[in-house]
């Protein structure tokens, strides 16, 4: 890169960082004001909360805003660049409006890079350590605690379910399986409780009746305790708001798999948020070439005017992407469709934006 490349570069993420320092405090301090009170009802001191709160906040508001940190520092030194006449100066020197834009690409691609690895392993991290705080110290107690009428798969032709199941006790009622043979079930079991045997690592099945169904009539079969090896354990089962945010990449991608191969409801949700780790980071470089078509050109009004019009881009880029979620969680929407067509609209949006911009 040259000179005039290095010093936009060096604008550009210095302007991120401090972005970043500025809007992650101010985040600190109203989280700080709203959780006062529950703080001090846990009688917790500021060194823990800090060693076991804000150290998995602070990642997770960081990736939670990134897209929007880089919009915002684009249009900021930028629309700056332009008040002093500077772009002018640089395309009058003979540099075309596509060359200018190449520091903007490159800082973007850093900036995308750093937040595609983030999401994938740092940032689950550090909502494994944020979503147990706030489980133990702010959620209502039992408020995740419970999960009723789960139905899924074991194999190939065997289907479970539990009426009733306590994830904090690892226990539940109404435990039902069964086994087909083509469309005809050939053996049920049922049981009045089913608990975790931490020891054997087994399921400890109470009050069990079985049943074998044969073509000449069924045997039936009653079993005090049972202790059974089904492919599934408590952490499985467990189902709370938190669990998709605090997963490694991989550990996600393989629960999808799980609960799709046992046949689970709601699986669109764990989809989304699989595609979004990958969707997000182009988000970057998308709203970073809006940022900079959008106040490189010198107007009336100044920053102001720049920064007003990309809060309201990045407030549309955010309603859209909240209603694309909601389709494909409560509605009939691919996951990939809705992970990707904020930026599928958005980067036809830039390029309209390119196509009318003063060169």
């Amino acid at each position: 890169m040259k000179k005039i490349d290095w010093y936009i570069f060096k604008d550009f993420i210095f302007t991120f960082i401090y972005c970043i320092l500025l809007f992650t405090a101010i985040s600190v301090v109203v989280d700080i004001s709203e959780k006062t009170d529950d703080f001090a009802k846990a009688n917790l001191s500021a060194k823990y909360v800090m060693t076991h709160y804000y150290v998995g906040f602070v990642p997770f508001i960081v990736s939670f805003l990134f897209p929007l940190f880089t919009f915002i520092a684009v249009i900021f030194f930028t629309s700056r660049l332009a008040n002093r006449s500077e772009i002018i100066a640089i395309l009058a020197s003979g540099t075309s409006f596509n060359r200018l834009l190449k520091p903007y690409i490159l800082g973007g691609i850093l900036l995308a890079t750093l937040l595609w690895f983030g999401n994938r392993t740092l940032v689950p991290k550090a909502n494994e350590v944020r979503t147990a705080f706030e489980l133990q110290y702010i959620k209502s107690p039992g408020q995740y605690s419970s999960n009723n009428n789960i139905y899924m798969r074991i194999d190939s032709v065997s289907y479970c379910g539990i009426r009733y199941y306590d994830t904090a006790a690892k226990s539940g009622s109404g435990f039902f399986m069964d086994r087909l043979n083509g469309v005809k079930v050939a053996y049920n079991l049922r049981a009045s409780t089913i608990a975790w045997d931490a020891d054997q690592k087994k399921w400890k099945l109470t009050g069990v009746i079985e049943r074998k169904i044969n073509e000449l009539g069924e045997d039936v079969k009653q079993d005090t305790v049972q202790r059974m090896d089904f492919n599934f354990t408590p952490d499985d089962l467990k189902r709370d708001e938190y669990v998709k945010s605090r997963l490694t990449t991989r550990e996600l991608r393989h629960m999808v798999d799980m609960e799709k191969l046992r046949g689970s409801e709601g699986t669109n949700d764990l989809e989304v948020e699989l595609y979004r780790r990958d969707a997000t980071p182009v988000t970057v470089i998308i709203l970073t070439l809006i940022g900079a078509i959008l106040a490189s050109r010198r107007i009336r009004g100044g920053s102001g005017i720049h920064l007003a019009a990309g809060f309201a881009i990045a407030a549309l880029f955010i309603l859209l992407d909240r209603f694309s979620t909601i389709f494909s969680v409560k509605g009939s929407l691919p996951p990939i469709v809705a992970a990707w067509l904020p930026n599928v609209l958005f980067g036809m949006l830039t390029w309209y934006l390119y196509r009318k911009a003063p060169k």
